[in-house]
Formats: structure tokens, sequence, C-alpha cells
């Protein structure tokens, strides 16, 4: 039985008078996939920006590996390297090429050469398809790719668990496979991922597990077998039979 590596316990989020998260519980284990879905608005990027400690949390706990990470003192840059973060919007510096990008990261957090930094780089660029788009500045390249070079840049750190925060959502339409793919093929050589994402067909086949958030609160979690061919609650039968249909 894997080990859970990432444990939330009543987590709560607010943003002034606006509580975002009221009391979340998910644990995650090594090696899973877990899609998070839900309205906009729900939570969901909140959640994942909390895992990452790129928002302060309002109480509970986050447990990560055993530690707590929301107490003080914790190496918040040390975190992010074994949380990885990829965001919707690639967030690559545009006049870095590709390999440029992800060897950057490299040597500024991690301290690596820059002979040790592109080897990894390299590697990173490969795992995702694209070792021929190296030296490909941003502007050269689709939507889908400069997404693959953002996937590529966190896994390069080797991080132990992985956040995707709506990863094909700036996308047009034919390049979302591109990105689904490169996760299939992360999730079949073990990396753990905790996917932010509106693509329900992909989160059925792939998935090892579904939670469906709405206004701040798990409603419903379970094998995607079960939240999308038995779900418990009117409320995810409702969110799925709308966006099913959209």
């Amino acid at each position: 039985m894997p080990h859970s590596i990432l444990e939330v316990n009543g987590l709560r989020k607010s943003f002034g008078s606006t509580e975002v998260l009221k009391g979340v519980d998910l644990t995650v284990a090594s090696q899973e996939l877990v899609f998070v879905i839900g309205p906009s608005g729900s939570g969901k990027s909140t959640l994942l920006r909390c895992c990452n400690r790129l928002e302060d949390t309002s109480g509970g706990s986050i447990r990560f590996n055993g530690q707590d990470i929301t107490e003080p003192g914790v190496d918040v840059n040390q975190l992010r390297r074994q949380i990885g973060m990829v965001f919707q919007s690639f967030n690559l510096y545009p006049h870095l090429p590709a390999l440029g990008n992800i060897t950057l990261a490299l040597r500024k957090s991690v301290g690596q050469s820059a002979d040790e930094a592109e080897k990894r780089a390299r590697a990173a660029l490969d795992r995702v398809g694209l070792s021929d788009k190296a030296d490909a500045y941003p502007g050269e390249l689709s939507g889908g790719q400069q997404q693959r070079v953002a996937i590529a840049r966190a896994l390069a750190l080797e991080p132990k668990i992985l956040l995707m925060d709506e990863p094909t959502s700036a996308l047009d339409p034919e390049l979302v496979g591109s990105v689904l793919e490169v996760i299939r093929e992360l999730k079949a050589s073990g990396v753990t991922m905790i996917v932010v994402s509106h693509e329900m067909h992909f989160a059925r086949e792939a998935a090892d597990r579904v939670v469906f958030i709405d206004h701040g609160e798990i409603v419903e979690e379970g094998p995607p077998s079960q939240i999308f061919g038995a779900p418990e609650h009117e409320r995810t039968r409702a969110f799925l039979q709308r966006i099913l249909q959209s």
C-alpha cells in the first residue's frame, strides 16, 4: 500500500471576510493521480496554492512527508522544490529558450553547475517529448509546447508531488491532447499528481481518484467510476450534467 505523501486536515482559507476553503480534508498517496473538479470559484486553485505555500492558510494543517508545512520556520523555497507547480499561464521567460527556462530554475534554486543543469534539463525536455525544441524561444512554440516546457521545468527539480492548476485551460482544443498525453505518461512513470481541470473525459479515463469541490468544501470523492457513473450527491450530479453538456 503506497504511503500518504500529502495530508490536508481541516484546511481553511479566507480572503478578507470571504471564506474560500471551509475545512478541507484530503489525503494523497504516493504515485496517485488525483483530479480535483468543481465550479469556478469553488476553491480548487486556492487549495493547490495553499499546498505549495503560495498562499498562507487561515486554519488547519498540511502535512507533507510527515512535516506540517504550515508551521513557522518552514523553508518555503526548499519545499517548492519538492512540491512542483504547473500553472495555466505557462509563466515562461520570453527572453530565454526552452532549455534556459529550465536550467535557470536548477541553477538558482538547486545550485547546480551549468553542465549539470543542462544535462537534467535536456532529460526533462525528453520526458515531455520536446528534446528537439531545446533552443526554441517561447514565442516560437505553440501553447501546448509551452505548457510542456513548463511541466519539464517543474519535473527537472525532481519534486515528490506535482500540482497542476488548469494545465490545459489556456490552450486551443487541438493542443490539449499533447499535454494530457504527458500527464498520462508521468502517471505511468509513478509521478504523484494533483490536477485541477475541466477535462472530464480524461479524468474519467486516467485518474485514480476524483474529488469534487463546491463552495470551499469537498462534497464527494472516489474512483472515477463512482463519481462519473453513480455520484451520491445532487450537487455532484448537477455539476457533471452541466459541464458534460457544454
